[in-house]
């Protein structure tokens, strides 16, 4: 949620901060702002609500400067208004500050020592940054000193702070806690972003930073210091990405080029984790660990957590080792007894995720190991577990996650093949992962070319209905749940997810005349089952639509897959989910890429 850009020792701030802006738009915000000074008396500040294309129409010409920092807000204290729009000031107009995170105490602060100091805003942002004023002026402290003593005073679950002082016009101010922040390297200039991607038209080399560390940035020095005052030397890490990955080239949006680019990841992930005989490429320093587990336990949220359910079947079936899924911000405050030799697996697009990192801090002090699967070098749950194995999936700019989902499930399989031929199992020694994934990618070309077909079933299932229910058994199950979210998330239909053997028990009593019932039929045990289901719905008034495996299909079935090994049906049978849900949106007339109250990446708890 929110974002942060920054940058010292550039002519072109302004365009950077905006570019920037733009790049962090996925994240979620509903108002925008920019402060830039020119180092020669002049600065400016403008801000605004609704979108960067607002806040550009109101950055006039004569708004220019070689430092500056911008934000992009999703509100929490506070409701949508320019006022409560980042940046931030100080009642004399010395300090400005951008903030990403929650201060829990905010209120208390602001009684105990700013109950004379008049608010423009209702934020927790403008309480830091008028009490860094009041100890600068009345503890005569320097822009850094008041700042480190306002940051030792707040208490909050995270946050991240960019900050400036007219006084120090090309010095930038930096502080994080839980919350992602970085610092680019660029050519006598240095830049500042809580994702990468903002700023990869600028540097690929960036300083990942520590929680408790502040930072002191100028056009040519980063000098970071630690929570305990001593200094720091990092190198930078380089970042391996073309700033032309982040743009949507000839797609009217992103969610469409994500899911378009689907085959291409799963033949990605077989290059890269894969030897040409179809052997698993996995450190057998990270197989040992998971093979001496009793129990893995998968944590995530979301679609991540959605992945895992798919994960469990695939490590139960070809590792036989027993597994379990929780939603990861339950887990934090809720942990479940846990078995005698845990492993932990953290599913996460982003690997910024609060939530999952919340729980990765409770494992860590247990001293159980750990796996990050993320899309992101050097994120946060990256960098903090024990092992990392990276999708691979370019950027996911959509709110909407959809290569990044599927891209976890084939990687899901990959090591539970590696797990399983580790510990002997014939059914993962006979499991041919790479030629699966083969037609896997081809299935879901085949799926992605009938774009018309899937646009005429949404007009016919889903435009005319503010409800719809999405049904399957086992592995079904759990991709109705993904496919419900898809739908409720991009388009406002109040779409659920169930195991059809349920509905008998309650959620029947929801279906009316005309009510959309989505059916999936991917596995042959359960098949039949399911259909008399639909048939129970389709007697109430239901209007159903099925999904169907080839092998399965009957005369009548509405969309055909491509037949797979039944472990990996998951991969198939959501992409036609996910382009319905996105015909929904996109004929409703609404963002399909940035759904109203969601945010991509959920840095707070």
């Amino acid at each position: 949620m929110c974002g942060i850009v920054g940058v010292t020792g550039n002519d072109n701030a302004v365009k950077i901060l905006l570019n920037g802006l733009e790049k962090l738009e996925y994240r979620g915000y509903d108002s925008a702002g920019i402060y830039v000074n020119d180092q020669k008396g002049q600065d400016y500040l403008v801000k605004t609500k609704g979108r960067i294309s607002e806040l550009r129409s109101k950055v006039t010409p004569d708004v220019h400067g070689s430092t500056g920092i911008g934000h992009t807000r999703w509100a929490t204290h506070g409701v949508v208004s320019v006022a409560n729009a980042h940046p931030h000031f100080s009642n004399d107009d010395r300090f400005y500050l951008v903030h990403n995170g929650v201060i829990d105490n905010f209120q208390e602060l602001k009684a105990k020592y700013l109950s004379d100091v008049p608010f423009r805003s209702q934020t927790d942002t403008e309480v830091v940054v008028q009490l860094i004023d009041k100890f600068a002026i009345e503890d005569n402290l320097d822009a850094k000193a008041a700042f480190l003593k306002t940051l030792s005073l707040l208490k909050g679950s995270s946050y991240a702070f960019l900050m400036m002082d007219r006084e120090q016009p090309d010095t930038l101010f930096v502080a994080k806690n839980k919350s992602p922040l970085l610092i680019g390297v660029g050519d006598g200039f240095n830049v500042v972003c809580s994702d990468a991607l903002a700023m990869l038209k600028e540097t690929h080399n960036f300083l990942e930073l520590m929680d408790g560390e502040v930072v002191t940035i100028t056009p040519d020095k980063v000098a970071i210091q630690d929570a305990d005052g001593n200094a720091v030397e990092r190198k930078p890490f380089h970042v391996d990405m073309n700033a032309d990955e982040t743009d949507k080239g000839t797609y009217p949006f992103y969610m469409l080029k994500e899911v378009d680019e689907q085959p291409n990841v799963m033949r990605k992930l077989a290059q890269t984790y894969l030897s040409e005989h179809g052997e698993p490429q996995i450190d057998d320093k990270l197989i040992a660990a998971m093979e001496a587990a009793d129990r893995l336990y998968i944590v995530g949220a979301g679609t991540s957590y959605h992945a895992g359910l798919v994960g469990k079947r695939l490590f139960e079936n070809l590792a036989h080792i027993p597994t379990e899924v929780h939603v990861s911000s339950e887990f934090a405050y809720e942990q479940p007894m846990l078995s005698k030799k845990p492993f932990f697996i953290f599913l996460t697009q982003s690997g910024e995720t609060a939530d999952s990192r919340e729980v990765l801090v409770n494992v860590n002090d247990a001293g159980y190991p750990s796996l990050t699967i993320t899309n992101v070098q050097n994120s946060t749950l990256s960098r903090e577990a024990t092992y990392t194995l990276l999708l691979h999936a370019g950027p996911e700019i959509a709110v909407a996650s959809t290569k990044a989902y599927t891209a976890q499930i084939a990687l899901e399989a990959i090591l539970a093949k590696a797990l399983g031929e580790a510990t002997g199992q014939i059914v993962a020694q006979n499991f041919n992962i790479r030629q699966q994934l083969g037609l896997v990618a081809t299935g879901m070309q085949a799926i992605v070319d009938e774009k018309d077909t899937l646009e005429q079933l949404s007009n016919d299932y889903l435009m005319k209905s503010n409800k719809a229910f999405y049904i399957g058994r086992g592995i079904d199950h759990a991709v109705s749940l993904e496919a419900a979210l898809k739908l409720k998330e991009i388009s406002y239909v109040q779409a659920e997810g169930f195991a059809s053997g349920e509905l008998k028990h309650g959620t029947i009593a929801l279906i009316e005349k005309g009510t959309p019932v989505i059916g999936f039929i991917t596995q042959a045990k359960t098949a039949g089952l399911t259909r008399s289901n639909l048939q129970e719905t389709m007697a109430r008034g239901a209007k159903t639509l099925t999904i169907v495996r080839e092998s399965l299909a009957i005369e009548g079935d509405n969309l055909i897959l491509p037949d797979v090994d039944e472990m990996l049906m998951p991969l198939l049978s959501v992409v036609p989910a996910q382009l319905l849900a996105y015909y929904t949106s996109l004929n409703k007339g609404l963002d399909v890429d940035k759904p109203r109250n969601l945010a991509k990446s959920v840095t707070v708890e």
